[in-house]
C-alpha cells in the first residue's frame, strides 16, 4: 500500500510554504542536537559501516548534509517534492543523493533497495506523524531498505509528548510561530503508543538492538527564551542471524 493522500498532500503543503533560512522549521535543529546525538548512539551497533545511509523522511537535509560529511553515500529520500527542492537547494555540491519516495508502498522500497543493497536506516520523527494504516507499511518498508546487513535509526515522539505539545496549541497566544504551520498543514503528530513502536519493528522482522530516551530537539522558544524539547524515545533495529 503507499501512504494516503491527504498525509501526501499535507506534505507537500508545507514544504512549499516553508522558508529556507535554517532553523525556520519547528524541528529543524542543529545536526549538533539532533543526527550528531543519534550518530553517537547508532554507530556501536553498525554490523557495517560501509553501507549506504538513507536518511528516510529527510525534509529539506539538514541532517542528511550531516550524514553526507561521514559517510560515503548517502541518499536523503521523501515523500515530497516540495522537500526535495529544497534539500537540493541549500545542497549545491551535490554531497548527497536525493530520492522522493514513498517507503510505504513496497514496489519503492524494493527498487530502492535493488539500487543500493542493504543500507543502514535514519528516521527521525516520521513514524508518528502517518496515518495509523500506513505505520506498519512504513516499517516494512524500512526493513525492506534495511536487508541483512543494515540497521535502522529510529527516533520517535513519546506519548508524553502529546501533552506537551497541546499544551503549546493552546497557550493563551495559539502555538508559537514555528508550530503553527504545522497545524495550519493538517500535519499535527498522531499519537503512537510508546509500546507500539518496537511491535512494528518486530512484525517487520527486525529486532530492537538498543533502545532509549532523548529530549527532539526543536527550534522554537518559549516566552522565557528556554528552548522547546519533546520527550522521545530512540530504538536501534536490524536483522541477526
Amino acid at each position: 500500500m503507499s501512504v494516503t493522500s491527504r498525509y501526501r498532500q499535507a506534505w507537500e503543503s508545507f514544504w512549499q510554504e516553508a522558508p529556507d533560512e535554517p532553523g525556520a522549521v519547528f524541528w529543524d535543529a542543529e545536526p549538533a542536537l539532533t543526527a550528531g546525538v543519534h550518530l553517537a548512539l547508532l554507530e556501536p551497533h553498525l554490523a557495517a559501516r560501509d553501507l549506504p545511509v538513507v536518511d528516510l523522511g529527510c525534509g529539506n537535509g539538514t541532517q542528511t548534509r550531516f550524514l553526507a560529511d561521514r559517510f560515503p553515500h548517502v541518499v536523503g529520500a521523501d515523500l515530497s517534492a516540495a522537500a526535495l527542492d529544497h534539500a537540493r537547494q541549500a545542497d549545491p555540491a551535490g554531497q548527497a543523493g536525493y530520492r522522493q519516495l514513498d517507503a510505504a508502498e513496497k514496489t519503492e522500497a524494493q527498487t530502492l533497495h535493488a539500487e543500493l543493497g542493504d543500507a543502514n536506516v535514519y528516521m527521525r520523527g516520521v513514524l508518528h506523524q502517518a496515518e495509523p494504516d500506513d505505520r506498519q507499511p512504513l516499517v516494512d518498508g524500512l526493513a525492506t531498505l534495511v536487508g541483512e546487513r543494515g540497521r535502522v535509526f529510529l527516533v520517535e515522539l513519546a506519548e508524553a509528548a502529546g501533552a506537551v505539545l497541546r499544551g503549546l496549541a493552546q497557550g493563551a497566544d495559539g502555538p508559537p510561530a514555528k508550530l503553527a504551520p504545522v497545524f495550519r498543514h493538517g500535519i499535527a503528530p498522531g499519537e503512537v503508543a510508546d509500546a507500539a513502536v518496537p511491535e512494528y519493528l518486530r512484525a517487520a522482522g527486525l529486532t530492537v538492538l538498543a533502545n532509549g530516551e532523548l529530549p527532539l530537539v526543536t527550534t522554537e522558544y518559549r516566552a522565557d527564551g528556554t528552548r522547546i524539547e519533546l520527550p522521545s524515545k530512540w530504538l536501534v533495529a536490524g536483522r541477526t542471524g
